[in-house]
């Protein structure tokens, strides 16, 4: 616990938001690991400044378990924080800090195991993935997924770690993130019946999108266990025109989805696109100008398990008793790796994420006592044994990991 403690403070000691490097906190992290016995390898960004890590602890024999993390933040600034945001702060059993939650809380719980564990004595290997800019829509995993999907790295199961209260989480939703813009023509406002106001179409587009919004929960796919158990779309950011007295003939607005793992996204995006086409058609014939432009900025897989797989189950046994299973709103890797790996994946880690991205954010020291035991026993439970879990190719190591 000490251990996993002290891992922490370094960890939150370098202010790892998307807008910086991360280099200095991976050439830590891997020192660490090489210390131990890891392979090692990184995979930059295109500038150079950040780098996503895999190690490899134990022999490349199939199987094994991969913990997963991310060591992004979000910013600090704009937050009444009332203790240092990149200095650990222990207090009444809280370790207060920016990440101690999300998620540096896991990965500090999974750096310490990698320094406990007699590497000789694993059959089956120990991964830890280390990810950058998860926090834009998780962008910094994908070029490792896209190098190691062809090397058969096939482990039993991939634990990525964010908090869940060290519940069993099987899914979380995908998302998609939309930037759009309506064109109309500009005037007085003294004649505004003569023009056509951008922010009028974009109005509609809203109202159109609160009516589909209505009809994805009537009919929509559901998925029980989330507090909103359908897809939803949802306009954040509304901007144009520029003085009262003219009428503006440009808005945009920043939007999203946020689906169920088994949603079409290409669907829901079509039904978006029909709602913009219903905003536009009324005005064509008088104003050919008029239009909404969508484009998709962003987006990651939903992703879902079944929590009777006997991997899921195996990983079950290793919770704390009371430990229930749970499904995620908020965006995670986990999708993504199961995607490109094609192997079970469950998402289980210490803290809430009603603590992240908040001011004053803090992670329970026992949450972390508690990851520290059950990533213990995971470790145990799929790695010591001589007899893999399932039946994969052997890793070949193209002279790499």
């Amino acid at each position: 616990m000490t251990r996993t403690q002290d891992w922490l403070e370094r960890l939150v000691a370098h202010p790892t938001v998307s807008s910086d490097t991360n280099l200095p906190l991976i050439d830590e992290i891997e020192t660490a690991l090489l210390d131990v016995g890891a392979i090692c390898e990184r995979f930059y960004d295109p500038t150079g400044q950040k780098a996503a890590l895999l190690a490899r602890l134990g022999s490349d024999a199939p199987g094994g378990l991969m913990l997963s993390g991310h060591v992004d933040v979000v910013p600090v600034e704009g937050q009444d924080w009332t203790v240092p945001p990149f200095s650990l702060t222990r207090k009444d059993g809280r370790l207060y800090g920016r990440g101690t939650t999300d998620m540096k809380g896991f990965v500090a719980s999974a750096l310490a195991l990698a320094q406990t564990i007699d590497v000789k004595s694993l059959a089956a290997p120990l991964w830890i993935a280390i990810s950058y800019d998860e926090e834009i829509g998780c962008v910094g995993v994908r070029p490792m997924l896209e190098e190691i999907a062809g090397r058969d790295i096939l482990p039993d199961l991939i634990v990525v770690g964010e908090p869940t209260m060290m519940q069993l989480g099987l899914g979380h939703k995908g998302k998609m993130a939309f930037h759009v813009r309506a064109r109309g023509v500009p005037r007085h406002s003294a004649e505004a019946p003569l023009a056509l106001n951008a922010l009028h179409i974009a109005t509609d587009f809203i109202s159109g999108l609160r009516k589909l919004q209505d009809e994805i929960e009537a009919r929509g796919l559901r998925e029980p266990g989330y507090s909103v158990p359908y897809a939803t779309v949802h306009v954040g950011k509304l901007s144009g025109g520029t003085a009262v007295n003219l009428v503006p003939d440009q808005a945009e607005w920043l939007m999203e989805c946020r689906m169920m793992a088994a949603d079409d996204p290409l669907a829901l995006a079509e039904q978006i696109r029909k709602v913009a086409a219903a905003a536009v058609s009324p005005h064509k014939e008088r104003f050919s100008e008029a239009s909404i432009d969508i484009e998709i900025t962003g987006n990651y897989p939903g992703h879902s398990i079944d929590g009777g797989h006997p991997v899921v189950q195996a990983f079950a046994s290793c919770l704390p008793k009371g430990a229930k299973e749970c499904r995620v709103s908020f965006g995670t890797e986990a999708g993504l790796f199961a995607q490109a790996l094609d192997v079970p994946v469950v998402i289980c880690g210490p803290g809430s994420m009603d603590q992240g991205h908040r001011p004053d954010e803090f992670i329970e020291a026992s949450q972390l006592a508690m990851c520290d035991a059950v990533l213990g026993d995971a470790v145990i439970r799929f790695c010591a044994s001589r007899r893999p879990l399932a039946s994969h190719v052997p890793n070949q190591m193209h002279g790499k990991i």
